[in-house]
């Protein structure tokens, strides 16, 4: 069931998991917007970061952050060490990774593969905020 209208607007009886704060990391910005923008019409609040010192610096200030959306081959830092990084300082943080590449590593997270459904990451963080 979705928590958003016909117009896009969240209804007020959607459980509060849909108005958890996210945040999406990812050094492409065309890709963190357009994520972002799907994310806030169903309800979620996403704060955005172009890489994984951002990310951690944006961390430490947002003490509500649920989630954490990364791509994994960024310039600064991989998402990978970016996630082991962050729930590290932040116990319970729930991440999804993201790449449009092979991932030749075994990934212990939830992992989508870009080019992703909309509907497939709005499954995923509806199922890591529940977990």
């Amino acid at each position: 069931m979705s928590c958003v209208t016909d117009n896009k607007t969240a209804t007020p009886d959607c459980g509060q998991a849909d108005y958890a704060k996210l945040m999406i990391v990812d050094d492409d910005p065309e890709v963190r917007m357009v994520v972002a923008e799907f994310l806030e019409d169903f309800g979620y609040q996403v704060i955005q970061a172009s890489g994984g010192a951002e990310a951690l610096d944006l961390l430490g200030r947002t003490p509500d952050l649920r989630m954490m959306i990364t791509d994994i081959r960024m310039p600064d830092m991989s998402g990978i060490d970016l996630a082991d990084i962050a729930t590290q300082r932040r116990r319970g943080l729930k991440v999804i990774l993201i790449s449009g590449y092979f991932v030749s590593q075994q990934v212990k997270r939830r992992f989508l593969r870009k080019p992703f459904r909309m509907r497939d990451l709005e499954a995923a963080v509806r199922a890591e905020l529940g977990a």
